[in-house]
């Protein structure tokens, strides 16, 4: 179906007072009716079709989501579910998810600075601060310790992914977690439930600053560093996600969930634009839900601010659903997303009671969305399925050598 033009007006509001809501999901969609609220209604609610319609979800995050311990309080339960394929965020990321492993972390927790206090005094403290989030500049040295003795290790001694160090990576830090009783970390949950992680811009962050640490030594003859990534084969796999959510995919479409903004939604976008527009691929579609929370203004012209519909043009999402199935919040993602994910999770909760009360059959018939929102939370195991999609999507590459052939030709000054 086409786009439509907006409708001079739209659903009344629902308006229900919070003294007869019972349930989370139900305060979202009942009593947040305007301004702000509004926003936060419209994010709940597309997210709640997206996951009811059983699309898979990639996620986009940025920030420092484990270093503040976010991971911990709703990121990991909200990818336990099954409902994310996978996850583009930063090197940062990676690299603070370990802090909590460390064989001294109870010697140097993490603990709440003042935003506007002195500095200087922190600094000589050695205490590191990210917002209000603080902890002992020996956590860094610890965690670089850690990260070169891990790189060290048989197991990254070749080229590889991204994707695979960072899988390799959240094996070592659950071995950690389990040696020294931490909770369980983003890095070692992806994991367990081989969820690919994406870091568009690896060289910006402290994971490859150890790595080129061990390149250095190795350039002076202090051991050997065979690790090298290849970011070739990593955007490609990203692209061969992309069309196993469009053809493979039980719902032959994908969603995006956008916290933040930055290299890691550029990366979680980028795969259409390669397909169609680099590789030439015909019926390759951009997202159908696309939902993002970003704290940066429409206008200052940056990635991290443009909305779905600017991506539309660019072949990034739907162009013929975007206006039902897209919306973008300004807000701090920190401070609404735990009042969501408990919302969704509740939901599912209660929809699982009601299957084990009612049955699977009379439950869908009642509430079609269940199969959605009780999809397997095993998930999908993209990460196992990484090197057959991959050779299809070479398969594919090849059929087209004419085609490639003639895009590399030009008529250079």
């Amino acid at each position: 179906m086409k786009g439509q033009p907006c409708a001079a007006g739209g659903a009344p509001l629902r308006h229900r007072p919070v003294t007869e809501i019972r349930h989370l999901d139900h305060l979202l969609e009942h009593a947040f009716p305007s301004f702000g609220g509004g926003y936060m209604r419209r994010v709940f609610g597309l997210l709640d079709r997206a996951i009811g319609e059983g699309v898979p979800m990639t996620l986009a995050v940025a920030g420092p989501v484990t270093a503040s311990g976010q991971h911990i309080a709703w990121l990991n339960p909200l990818l336990e579910t099954g409902w994310f394929c996978l996850v583009s965020t930063t090197d940062a990321v990676c690299y603070h998810d370990g802090h909590r492993c460390l064989d001294d972390a109870a010697k140097h927790p993490i603990h709440e600075v003042p935003i506007f206090g002195d500095d200087g005094a922190l600094r000589d403290d050695r205490i590191i601060r990210i917002t209000d989030v603080g902890f002992d500049e020996n956590v860094l040295l610890g965690q670089d310790q850690f990260l070169s003795a891990v790189l060290r290790q048989p197991e990254f001694q070749k080229r590889m992914t991204g994707t695979e160090m960072r899988y390799l990576l959240g094996a070592r830090y659950a071995r950690q977690e389990a040696k020294n009783g931490a909770p369980e970390g983003l890095l070692a949950l992806c994991h367990r439930k081989a969820i690919p992680i994406f870091v568009g811009a690896p060289g910006d962050g402290s994971v490859f600053l150890n790595s080129m640490k061990l390149w250095a030594m190795a350039q002076e003859g202090m051991g050997e560093h065979r690790f090298d990534l290849d970011l070739h084969a990593e955007v490609f796999e990203s692209c061969a996600y992309h069309v196993w959510g469009q053809r493979e995919s039980e719902t032959e479409a994908l969603g995006t969930l956008v916290l933040g903004g930055g290299v890691p939604k550029n990366f979680n976008l980028q795969p259409e634009p390669a397909l169609s527009q680099i590789l030439g691929l015909e019926d390759i579609g951009g997202y159908k839900y696309d939902i993002q929370i970003t704290t940066a203004p429409v206008t200052d012209g940056s990635l991290s601010s443009c909305p779905p519909a600017e991506a539309v043009t660019w072949g990034k999402v739907d162009k013929d659903v975007y206006q039902q199935t897209t919306e973008s919040m300004p807000a701090d993602y920190s401070m609404v997303m735990p009042i969501i994910t408990k919302a969704l999770l509740d939901k599912r909760d209660r929809l699982a009671r009601l299957r084990d009360d009612l049955g699977e059959e009379i439950l869908l018939q009642r509430h079609p969305e269940a199969k959605g929102y009780l999809r397997p939370d095993d998930g999908y195991r993209l990460f196992e399925e990484r090197d057959r999609l991959v050779q299809s999507l070479r398969g594919d590459i090849a059929a087209r050598r004419d085609e490639l052939m003639a895009s590399v030709e030009y008529d250079l000054a």
